[in-house]
C-alpha cells in the first residue's frame, strides 16, 4: 500500500487534503493559462465588428468583398487547424503555441498597417494560420493535464476564454471608436481608430508567447514520445489523488492500439473512410457555426445600426451582448460536470431555434429603405431580446461543451490531429457563415435567420441520434463509446 493510501486522516489527512487543493490549484492555473490561445480566437473572431464600415469606406468595397475581407482569415484558420495536429505530434503542445502567438503577433501589426484591401487580406491569412494553431492546441492540452473529475469544467475554459476575448475585442473597438468620434476617424499617430482595433491585438499575442515559454508539455505528449519519467512528474503534480500508475498504462495501451495500424491510416475507418468519431467530431464542429453565432459577433454593430441603433449604442450594445456570453459560460462551466454534456447540448439547440425563429419573424416585419433594414414599433426591441437570448443558450451550450467534448472523444494518438480536423472543419463552416451573411442579409435577413433556425433544429436531432454522454469517463473510456463493436457472427 502506498504512503498516500496509509494516512488518510489525522495530521497527515489534512497534509494530503492541502496538497489536494494546492494540486487543484495548479491544474487550474495550467488550463486557465493554456486557454489564453482560446482568447486570441475570441479577439481575433470579435476585432474586426467594428471596423468593418470603416474598412468598406476606406478601401471602396462592395457587400461581397467586404464579407470576404473579414472572412478570409478563416481560410487561414482552417488550415492552421489543419497543420496544428501534425506540428502538435512531431514537436509538441507548446512549440505549436508559440508558433501560433508569433503569428498573430505579426498578423496584428500587419493589418492595422495595411495600404489596401489585399494587403489587409494577406495579413488577416497570416493570423488566421495562428488562431488555427491555438484553437486545437488549447483544448487538446486542457485535456490532457485535467484530472478526470475536473475535465468538463477545465475544458471549458477554453470557450471562457474565446467570450472574454469577444469582450475584450469589442470594449477595446468601442473605446477606440468613441475616443476618436469614429471609428474611420483618425487616431494616435494619424491612424484611423479602426486600424488601432487590429494592432491592439498584438498585446494578447505577447501575453500568450510569454505563457507558452513557462507551460509544461503536456504528459500524454510525452508518453508518446517515450518520456514517461517526466510525464509522471506531472500527473504527480497535477492530479496525486489519482492512480497514475494506471493512468500511464491507460494511454500507453491506447497508443499501441493505434500503432498496430499505419500512422498515416490511423484516422481512416469504415463510416465514408474515416473514423465514426471524427464525423461525430466535424459534426458538432459543423452545427456550432452553422446557428449562425458569429454573425452576431461579427456583424452585429452592423445590424444594430441598419435597424435604428447609432453608431455608439450598436457598439454599446455589441459590448453588452459579449457580456452577457461571458456570464453564461460561467453557467455552463459550473453545469457541464453535473448535468453532463449531451443534456445540456439538448436544450441548447431547442433554445437557438426559438431565439433565431423569433429573430427571423421580427425581420420579416422590416421595412427597406436605401438598401438598409428598417424595424418599426416593437420589433426591433423584440429583435434585439432574440438576438441576446441567441447568445445566452449558445453561450450556456454549444460554445463551451463542443470544445469538452472534442477534447475528450478522440484517442490518444489521433487526438491532436482529430482535433484538428474538426477544427478545420469548424473554421470552414465559420467562412462559409461569415461570407455568405453579406449578400445573403442583403437579399432576405428573414430567410437568413430561418436557415439558421433550420440548423439550430437539425443539431439538437443529430445530437438525440448521435452523441453519447462522455461525463465523468477518463479520456480512454470516453472514445470507446464512438467505436462500434463487432459484430457477431451468425447475427
Amino acid at each position: 500500500m502506498s504512503e498516500k493510501m496509509r494516512r488518510p486522516g489525522g495530521q497527515d489527512g489534512r497534509a494530503a487534503g492541502d496538497g489536494k487543493r494546492v494540486s487543484h490549484a495548479k491544474v487550474v492555473g495550467l488550463a486557465t493559462a493554456g486557454a489564453v490561445g482560446g482568447f486570441l480566437f475570441g479577439f481575433d473572431s470579435s476585432v474586426v465588428n467594428g471596423a468593418v464600415d470603416s474598412i468598406r469606406s476606406a478601401f471602396a468595397l462592395s457587400q461581397a468583398v467586404t464579407g470576404f475581407a473579414v472572412a478570409i482569415a478563416l481560410i487561414g484558420c482552417a488550415v492552421g487547424a489543419w497543420l496544428a495536429g501534425s506540428i502538435a505530434d512531431r514537436y509538441g503542445r507548446i512549440p505549436a503555441m508559440k508558433l501560433g502567438a508569433l503569428l498573430f503577433l505579426v498578423s496584428a501589426i500587419g493589418s492595422g498597417l495595411a495600404v489596401g484591401v489585399w494587403d489587409l487580406v494577406l495579413w488577416r491569412l497570416v493570423g488566421g494560420l495562428g488562431i488555427g494553431l491555438a484553437s486545437v492546441i488549447a483544448p487538446a492540452y486542457i485535456a490532457e493535464i485535467s484530472p478526470r473529475h475536473m475535465r468538463g469544467r477545465l475544458a471549458s475554459l477554453q470557450q471562457l476564454a474565446i467570450t472574454v476575448g469577444i469582450f475584450a475585442a469589442l470594449l477595446s473597438d468601442a473605446l477606440l471608436g468613441t475616443s476618436a468620434g469614429g471609428a474611420d476617424h483618425a487616431f494616435w499617430l494619424g491612424l484611423g481608430a479602426w486600424r488601432w482595433m487590429f494592432i491592439m491585438g498584438a498585446v494578447p499575442a505577447i501575453v500568450y508567447g510569454w505563457i507558452a515559454f513557462v507551460l509544461p508539455e503536456s504528459p500524454r505528449f510525452l508518453i508518446l514520445k517515450g518520456k514517461e519519467d517526466a510525464a509522471r512528474r506531472i500527473f504527480d503534480d497535477t492530479a496525486p489523488d489519482e492512480d497514475t500508475d494506471r493512468a500511464i498504462r491507460d494511454i500507453r495501451e491506447a497508443i499501441e492500439q493505434d500503432r498496430l495500424s499505419e500512422r498515416k491510416g490511423a484516422l481512416r475507418g469504415s463510416a465514408l473512410g474515416l473514423k465514426p468519431v471524427l464525423w461525430v467530431g466535424i459534426a458538432l464542429s459543423v452545427f456550432q457555426q452553422f446557428v449562425g453565432i458569429n454573425v452576431i459577433f461579427y456583424y452585429s454593430t452592423s445590424l444594430w445600426k441598419s435597424v435604428g441603433f447609432g453608431e455608439g449604442s450598436s457598439l454599446l450594445i455589441s459590448v453588452l451582448t459579449s457580456v452577457t456570453n461571458i456570464l453564461v459560460t460561467l453557467v455552463a462551466i459550473a453545469l457541464v460536470d453535473r448535468v453532463g454534456r449531451k443534456p445540456i447540448l439538448l436544450v441548447g439547440s431547442a433554445g437557438m431555434a426559438v431565439a433565431l425563429g423569433t429573430m427571423a419573424l421580427a425581420f420579416s416585419t422590416a421595412t427597406v429603405t436605401n438598401g438598409e433594414p428598417s424595424l418599426s414599433g416593437p420589433w426591433g426591441p423584440v429583435a434585439l431580446v432574440a438576438a441576446n437570448l441567441f447568445v445566452v443558450c449558445f453561450g450556456a451550450s454549444w460554445g463551451p461543451v463542443v470544445w469538452v467534448l472534442l477534447g475528450e472523444i478522440f484517442p490518444p494518438a489521433i487526438r491532436a490531429r482529430g482535433l484538428g480536423i474538426a477544427a478545420a472543419a469548424q473554421w470552414v463552416a465559420n467562412f462559409l457563415i461569415t461570407v455568405s451573411f453579406p449578400p445573403m442579409a442583403a437579399w432576405s435577413l428573414p430567410l437568413t435567420y430561418g436557415m439558421y433556425t433550420l440548423f439550430a433544429v437539425l443539431s439538437f436531432v443529430f445530437v438525440l441520434a448521435k452523441v453519447p454522454e462522455t461525463n465523468g469517463m477518463s479520456l480512454e473510456q470516453a472514445e470507446t463509446l464512438f467505436v462500434r463493436p463487432p459484430k457477431k457472427r451468425g447475427s
